[in-house]
């Protein structure tokens, strides 16, 4: 009987640890307590697109399979496209227009937390059914893995967050979900073919990789934020008004370091 419970707490507490590392990072101005709930929570309910997304791919006859291309598709165009795609959804057409997105980093934090809403979800089913050896693989796997690919869509939607001009917002926007759908197709892909046992290790690289890029992303945005002590001070010595401070001075700030990320 006490084995559930201890499961449970295996499943969450990375879950709780990534939500309080990027909650911590958010050094300028904390997003509402309200709001983060909200997506954690619109991150569990996006799992239900998902699922729809996924069943249609595998009714289509996409699936893990010996052959390599058919399980390059699924991986590609069934489970990450479904998953990422759900998350966007929500992140794009909820959080996006909140008054209260309006600095950089809160693409981030608000992307993770949906992120790590569906993680939640996703990880207790696993891990209840599974076991500790499940919990403890996919603590150090799938879960940051939600984290980074969600961090990093987050970080182009707040590039696109702060920018007036239509195709620049649009073509951010693209980024961010292409970019997470790319990451979690091939972090897919190399657990879910069966032809190469050592190609699963490129998985590992992958994350490591995502981890450490998630990493500058949260740096950046944190740099660029228009509540930063150096941009105070700017904007006090300039004294410019908010409608002359954000369109101007953001995407310039940016121009060099998006080109350092991708």
């Amino acid at each position: 009987m006490l084995m559930i419970p201890l499961l449970v707490v295996l499943a969450l507490a990375p879950i709780a640890a990534i939500v309080w590392y990027v909650y911590a990072k958010d050094k300028h101005e904390k997003e509402p307590t309200k709001l983060l709930f909200y997506c954690f929570a619109l991150g569990i309910v996006s799992i239900i697109p998902a699922l729809l997304g996924s069943e249609l791919g595998i009714s289509l006859g996409l699936d893990e399979s010996p052959n390599m291309f058919m399980t390059f598709l699924f991986a590609f165009f069934v489970v990450a496209l479904a998953e990422e795609g759900a998350k966007f959804l929500f992140l794009r057409f909820y959080i996006f227009p909140k008054k209260e997105f309006n600095e950089p980093y809160d693409g981030i934090i608000y992307a993770v937390m949906i992120g790590m809403g569906f993680a939640a979800f996703e990880n207790l089913l696993y891990v209840v059914q599974g076991g500790w050896e499940i919990g403890l693989l996919r603590m150090f796997t799938a879960v940051p893995a939600h984290a980074v690919f969600g961090g990093l869509m987050g970080y182009f939607v707040g590039l696109a967050k702060m920018s007036p001009n239509y195709q620049y917002r649009t073509l951010q926007l693209a980024k961010g979900l292409g970019i997470a759908v790319t990451l979690h197709g091939l972090y897919d892909f190399f657990l879910f073919q069966q032809n190469f046992e050592l190609l699963a290790f490129m998985s590992f690289v992958l994350l490591f990789a995502s981890i450490r890029y998630t990493q500058k992303a949260i740096a950046m945005h944190q740099e660029i934020s228009p509540f930063s002590a150096q941009n105070l001070a700017l904007q006090t010595q300039d004294t410019p008004t908010d409608e002359q401070m954000l369109p101007t001075q953001i995407p310039d700030l940016t121009k060099d370091d998006e080109q350092v990320i991708i």
